[in-house]
């Protein structure tokens, strides 16, 4: 009965992962009459709103059950693209992105609890890799369709976006409820249990591996690839074709299980970290556009085989019913991290792209030495 929930949770995500306007975002909101002031204003905003309301939400998702809380984020997430599609002004786009941010933090933490205790603990890094796997898939499809049929068709790129969110919320309502294992402490109030979560031993490293890690590659693989495929020469069809190339890449996910068991947990999870710091630093030694687009296809494959390892140990860490609850605290201080990293790589890369490229290296090298202070029990 709980398989059916991963595969439902796959398809959801799946579903939530074909945003077929993602490619024209900004350019969507331009058309409407917004500055690019205002959408980073809107942006910077609903950050700060999902911030706010992660612990609250992971408080009330571990007490009104977690199938609860997700067919709710879901249907609001439905309402948020219906307000995407039909928003005029900043007011109607700032609404969208309020609501979202309330749609983000009372999942966070939620999914991946309800993924991990739909199947044994033996499972968990391998059900892990299909689910990023199935999100990357939807936004591989979603993209292809919208170079192939809806190309500057921003209104109708967002009604087929509601349209795949509607399925997703339909699906959310045949999840079966699934309940924290027995045998874990009873439940703590919310201030001790904020007090002693990080007590546990290398949670706190593992959650600081894990967002660094996560936003050094982001900004290379979304934002710097492309300042370095012009740093090379390379024309707009190529790099369109490097993007289809490193989506690909992506959907490797779900060999991580495969790889850690024959490696083992901490000899993967430091070599995916090591070559990882050694394909930025790579990148910003070359102007060479073939190698760039490998390496940068090499770190999505990367981010894509150590996501699931990360989440798996973590989930594995907790030792409190309040699942979702932790999961939102590790989720806040993350975006507080990536916020900072975010400040200061886009200085850097101002300044210069090798030097952005170089830090991600830096910061790698140091999630490594992190990752070596994380305690890993055999899988």
């Amino acid at each position: 009965m709980r398989k059916r929930n991963i595969y439902l949770l796959c398809a959801i995500t799946f579903l939530q992962g074909m945003v077929f306007y993602a490619a024209v975002a900004t350019l969507y909101r331009q058309a409407a009459g917004l500055s690019v002031f205002q959408i980073t204003a809107i942006e910077g905003i609903s950050v700060a709103l999902s911030m706010a309301l992660e612990i609250p939400w992971g408080w009330a998702a571990d007490r009104l059950g977690y199938r609860r809380v997700m067919i709710l984020c879901n249907a609001l997430f439905l309402v948020t693209k219906i307000i995407f599609w039909r928003a005029e002004s900043f007011l109607g786009f700032l609404m969208e992105r309020l609501l979202l941010a309330v749609v983000i933090s009372g999942l966070s933490g939620v999914d991946a609890s309800m993924l991990y205790l739909s199947a044994p603990p033996r499972d968990a890094q391998r059900n892990s890799g299909w689910y990023f796997a199935a999100g990357e898939a939807g936004v591989l499809l979603s993209g292809l369709l919208y170079t192939a049929f809806l190309s500057g068709q921003y209104r109708q790129t967002a009604l087929w976006t509601v349209v795949t969110y509607a399925l997703a919320a339909l699906l959310t309502l045949f999840l079966r409820e699934v309940r924290p294992e027995e045998g874990r402490k009873p439940r703590e109030s919310l201030g001790r249990l904020v007090r002693t979560h990080f007590r546990v031993p290398g949670m706190l490293a593992l959650v600081i591996c894990a967002a660094v890690f996560s936003e050094t590659v982001h900004c290379v693989t979304i934002y710097f690839n492309q300042l370095q495929y012009l740093r090379c020469g390379l024309s707009e069809r190529a790099i369109g074709a490097a993007f289809l190339i490193a989506s690909l890449a992506g959907l490797c996910g779900p060999l991580s299980a495969r790889l850690t068991r024959r490696m083992g947990r901490r000899p993967m999870g430091i070599g995916l970290l090591l070559l990882s710091a050694l394909c930025m630093d790579l990148l910003a030694l070359t102007r060479s556009g073939p190698l760039s687009i490998l390496l940068v296809t090499l770190l999505t494959a990367l981010a894509a085989l150590f996501s699931p390892l990360a989440d798996t140990l973590e989930n594995e860490k907790i030792a409190t019913p309040d699942r979702a609850t932790v999961l939102s605290l590790n989720a806040m201080i993350s975006d507080s991290l990536i916020v900072l990293l975010d400040i200061g790589l886009g200085r850097a890369a101002d300044a210069s792209l090798p030097l952005a490229l170089g830090i991600c290296g830096i910061a790698c090298l140091g999630a490594a030495g992190l990752f070596r202070m994380v305690r890993v029990e055999p899988s």
